[in-house]
């Protein structure tokens, strides 16, 4: 894995690449959006499964407020799927390990992990069965999306010279939430950008219109809270992540808080489920310098 790029990633919120200005949206019927939407989500959720098989470099920043255009803590870190976890060691601006001691004790531990994930236990096809239960859970809360909202084609625009469509995304009256989390579509709205000839999601954009309850009542978060997320094709064929922020304030129990958070996400190289990571990673121990590898 090369050192990382996302040293000189800038500190102010990306804004879409909008190579020209948007233009009105192109002629669209119902079952064409449809069928664009379904397989829109269907590589949306391949590609959540897909971040358990690549290793990554994600560089954090956390704000004080949303407001808060400077950088306060920030972290960088090279994150490795384990098979029941994920481990994220710390490494330099320019990928190399801070301390050459503790990134070999950190490689050390990832090694154990990995060992135990790879092994064929009672513990471990219970750790993989509750993994499969959350990830099933996360797929239909997908699904569901595809009901919770209705989808409105308002304009296109275009990104590194790639045509995007833009839809607005409003809840769906007529949506019966299935579960507690469910319920909370009906206070989100926003615009999703689709590249249809990849036929990929390459951003999503909303935005809380009401106080939403989780938690069993014991936290809160407020109307104005927002997200947004970029993907592009990070390598041929696999649409990731490229950006994230997150900016909710609300209240757990009688406290506030306050999340703002970015996310830059780089050097996407796959290490693969626990048997294949583990021999990568006790290639890499084998090494003098303790750096990370080169694809």
């Amino acid at each position: 894995m090369a050192s990382s790029s996302l040293a000189q990633a800038p500190s102010s919120t990306p804004a879409p690449e909008a190579a020209a200005p948007a233009q009105p949206p192109p002629p669209q019927t119902p079952a064409e959006k449809n069928a664009l939407l379904n397989l829109v989500l269907g590589k949306v959720k391949k590609s959540d499964e897909a971040m358990n098989l690549y290793e990554r470099v994600e560089r954090v920043e956390l704000r004080k407020s949303g407001a808060d255009t400077l950088s306060g803590d920030v972290k960088l870190s090279r994150v490795i799927p384990a098979g029941t976890g994920v481990d994220h060691i710390p490494i330099r601006p320019d990928g190399k390990p801070a301390d050459p001691d503790a990134y070999h004790a950190e490689l050390l531990k990832l090694e154990r992990a990995l060992s135990w994930a790879a092994d064929d236990g009672h513990a471990q096809h219970d750790a993989y069965e509750k993994i499969a239960k959350k990830q099933k859970e996360r797929d239909d809360l997908i699904d569901a999306t595809r009901t919770a909202f209705i989808y409105t084609l308002v304009s296109t625009e275009t990104r590194d010279g790639r045509l995007l469509y833009k839809y607005r995304m409003e809840p769906n009256p007529a949506y019966k939430a299935t579960s507690r989390t469910t319920a909370i579509f009906a206070r989100v709205r926003g615009f999703v950008w689709i590249d249809p000839q990849a036929g990929e999601l390459a951003r999503v954009e909303g935005e809380v219109t009401g106080d939403i309850t989780v938690g069993l009542f014991l936290a809160k978060v407020y109307k104005g809270s927002h997200f947004m997320q970029e993907r592009y094709e990070m390598l041929p064929g696999l649409w990731m992540p490229s950006f994230s922020q997150y900016d909710f304030d609300g209240r757990k129990l009688f406290s506030a808080i306050s999340i703002h958070e970015r996310t830059f996400y780089g050097q996407y190289h796959r290490i693969g489920p626990p048997k294949e990571a583990l021999a990568a990673i006790r290639t890499e121990l084998g090494k003098s310098d303790g750096g990370l590898a080169d694809p």
